[in-house]
């Protein structure tokens, strides 16, 4: 395989230090087999001997895993002070652990020898030289993360450019400079690499973290200034404020800096994979995050949309089909005509030249809006809206007569929830009563209930999420509130919203609106 210039992913092990994430071995697996689907060249599978886990992992990996673009890599440090190297309990694990690439941590700052290793800087020196070599003379392949690197470098930079010598000397393919602590800034690193690439002639590489938001932008820097290997974790994931974010590293080298890292078929995958370990991770997706975000191509302005109409890449730095995304247009106060046109062709309305309504839309979501409505997140009940202006009429597959919810504590503190709902579907009259464990639930339960004769793929429908937000300025318990629940079918979802002085009152929009949904994307035709 050609890798004179290589992604390195460190997800499973770095990236898994970020607080509040867990892995199991089969969510290791997993992740492992859609970082391969992107194209990376390596994968960090952990520190097996030091970790049972990642010893498990490594074991399973050799018949579960079939890897079709990436190397496996197998993390651990160099022998111990005074130790032989073959003969060293880690050092042992790292060679018995099947990976053809073992990346070895060493300090690369004076202090750290001294106060953290309690070594001499010669021993650590020899530490580096003895793991490496014997790792290289079993037929590994070996990596060195020369830790704390840029901080070495400017307490003694001498030493630290011996560190990268001497390891690349004993047969290491790379040494990736590591900012462990995240406090560089892009033009001081770059400079420090292209000190040290001079000095050393060694093939290096970087390791970034991103405590001052700079990790990505110092990786970019580094391989401007000649490195080779980078180094990068899925969503940014990695401890205190991560790592450098995996997929706008490649996205950046691929798209801007012309470099070819992924097949591009993979890249075009990029937004699916980036979602897909986040779903394993159980780590919400951050909206905003470049390139794979939800929002990374969502244009609000009606200034911006009047452009995006004449041309998308006006505002867009990129067509976002190359990382698997979609440019988005949001609803809302700051829309004009283009905003909604653009829209309602995302959602596959033609309104182009029908101006009359496409200002009753607009004036209409202005004055929701102004109550305390948002159809940013809430696209089902902007297309209900939308459709109910093109028609003239409000259209819906049932009209309610009333509903009430009934909260009762019983003598044995039990709280318990009823709720009664009366519609009109189907030509009939319908009174249903529903229990949950909370108003909205019973409510909930009570119309689809009553719906469910009429329309029983309404029993697929469950409701996933429930947000409650009170409005800026909005007090006590007289608040007006805005609700957003998200509904799904069991192959996707959307979210609806309602706004009241009542919750309950709040929340039955809301639901009313996911099940009207629900029905169209059943295919029902509303009257």
């Amino acid at each position: 395989m050609d890798d004179t210039f290589h992604v390195y992913d460190t997800t499973l092990r770095d990236g898994a230090q970020q607080e509040g994430l867990t892995l199991t071995v089969g969510d290791k697996l997993t992740i492992a087999r859609h970082l391969d689907s992107l194209g990376v060249g390596f994968i960090e599978g952990g520190w097996p001997g030091a970790i049972p886990k990642d010893t498990e992992f490594f074991s399973r990996a050799r018949t579960e895993l079939d890897l079709k673009h990436a190397t496996l890599a197998a993390f651990g440090s160099t022998r111990r002070a005074g130790a032989v190297a073959a003969d060293d309990p880690i050092v042992v694990a790292l060679r018995e652990s099947g990976a053809a690439v073992v990346t070895l941590v060493a300090k690369a700052y004076d202090r750290h020898v001294e106060l953290a290793l309690r070594t001499t800087l010669a021993e650590n020196l020899a530490m580096i030289r003895d793991t490496v070599e014997h790792l290289r003379a079993e037929g590994q392949r070996v990596f060195l993360d020369a830790e704390h690197f840029f901080d070495g470098y400017r307490s003694d930079p001498a030493y630290a450019v011996e560190v990268v010598r001497v390891a690349a000397e004993a047969g290491a393919d790379v040494v990736a400079l590591c900012d462990t602590n995240g406090g560089m800034l892009p033009d001081e690193l770059a400079d420090v690499v292209a000190e040290v690439l001079a000095a050393s002639q060694a093939r290096l590489g970087i390791h970034c973290h991103d405590d001052t938001a700079c990790a990505v932008a110092n990786t970019l820097a580094a391989v401007d200034a000649g490195v080779t290997h980078v180094q990068g974790t899925a969503n940014g994931y990695g401890e205190r404020s991560g790592n450098a974010n995996l997929f706008s590293v490649v996205a950046n080298l691929q798209l801007k800096k012309g470099r070819s890292v992924v097949p591009a078929e993979a890249l075009a995958d990029m937004t699916r994979i980036a979602h897909a370990v986040s779903e394993v991770t159980n780590v919400s997706p951050n909206q905003h995050q470049p390139y794979v975000g939800m929002s990374a191509f969502a244009h609000k302005a009606g200034l911006h949309a009047s452009a995006i109409k004449v041309d998308p890449m006006l505002y867009q730095h990129i067509d976002p089909a190359a990382v698997g995304n979609d440019m988005r247009m949001l609803v809302s106060d700051m829309a004009g005509r283009a905003s909604i046109e653009l829209k309602g062709r995302e959602l596959g309305y033609d309104l182009a030249g029908d101006h009359e309504v496409l200002t009753r839309v607009v004036e209409r979501v202005k004055a929701m809006e102004a109550r305390g409505f948002t159809f940013e997140a809430a696209d089902a009940s902007f297309e209900l809206l939308l459709r109910d202006e093109v028609a003239g009429e409000r259209r819906r597959h049932f009209s309610v007569e009333s509903w009430r919810a009934i909260v009762e504590q019983g003598p044995d503190g039990e709280v318990r929830s009823e709720a009664t709902v009366k519609i009109y579907a189907g030509g009939e009259r319908i009174v249903a009563t529903g229990e949950g464990n909370g108003p909205v639930n019973a409510l909930d339960q009570a119309l689809r209930l009553g719906l469910a004769r009429s329309f029983p793929e309404l029993e697929r429908l469950e409701l996933v999420d429930y947000k409650v937000r009170i409005l800026e300025g909005s007090q006590g318990t007289s608040a007006v509130t805005r609700v957003l629940v998200e509904t799904s079918d069991g192959s996707t979802e959307w979210d609806t919203v309602g706004v009241h002085e009542n919750v309950i009152a709040a929340s039955w929009m809301a639901l009313e609106d996911a099940v009207a949904y629900g029905l169209l994307r059943a295919g029902r035709t509303a009257e």
